[in-house]
């Protein structure tokens, strides 16, 4: 721990902004670590009691994806079911507007890790020149040196040299983090999709009655009503 200290206060004053930048993968890190937990360990649960509650009962399926409102996956279910009779196009409608709003929070974090990537790297070059500056400005070209003078070049290149591996270290810490996020926000998305899909269908098939215009369902609206003006229009004669 000691040695790690005294890399640190070697690095100089860009070590600072080096370590925040640290810290705030990391935090940012655990917190998307817990949030992914929950959602993982319990939406196949989730969606399975709601599909099935769907098959018997909308109100049953509605109260399972309410309960679960705590977590993204039962708001994205209980949107289109909290609806009164929808038809089939308002049901989707609300699933793509809750999914939209998922996804969004789905995605906290990523502009956050995609800054620490840019600035990490550029924050060790920044301290990799500061070092160059101080260890040119100790070496005297043709001239013998002393110990003490020696020892700044020294303290100089050690700082240019610790400052870029620091900051590459965060920067790829971060970037790891980064990728990890965008493909289970990708395999949730298709998941959404998939889960929607399903539940829509069930709905189609199962609870959807839509209104007939017509008692000849094989006739168009307008037709329908030529044929009914012409029937009456006959009797009368």
């Amino acid at each position: 721990m000691t040695r790690v200290f005294d890399l640190f206060l070697q690095g100089g004053p860009v070590m600072w902004p080096i370590l925040a930048l640290s810290i705030f993968t990391i935090s940012c890190a655990l917190e998307r670590v817990w949030f992914w937990f929950r959602l993982l360990s319990q939406e196949d649960r989730i969606v399975r009691d709601v599909l099935d509650a769907a098959r018997y009962d909308l109100q049953k399926a509605a109260e399972a994806a309410d309960y679960a409102r705590h977590l993204p996956i039962g708001r994205f279910l209980y949107a289109p079911l909290k609806l009164r009779q929808p038809t089939p196009e308002t049901f989707r409608l609300a699933m793509e507007a809750a999914g939209d709003k998922e996804f969004v929070q789905m995605r906290k974090g990523d502009k956050l890790l995609e800054t620490i990537v840019a600035m990490a790297p550029l924050l060790g070059l920044l301290g990799t020149v500061t070092g160059l500056i101080g260890t040119f400005n100790n070496l005297k070209i043709g001239g013998g040196g002393t110990t003490a003078e020696a020892s700044r070049v020294a303290a100089g290149i050690g700082e240019a040299l610790i400052t870029t591996a620091a900051g590459m270290i965060v920067a790829i810490i971060a970037l790891l983090v980064f990728r990890i996020l965008v493909t289970l926000q990708s395999r949730q998305i298709d998941y959404f999709a998939e889960v929607g899909s399903e539940l829509e269908l069930i709905y189609r098939q199962v609870w959807y009655e839509p209104s007939t215009v017509n008692s000849n369902p094989a006739l168009p609206p307008s037709t329908a009503y030529v044929n009914d003006t012409f029937s009456s229009s006959s009797e009368k004669y």
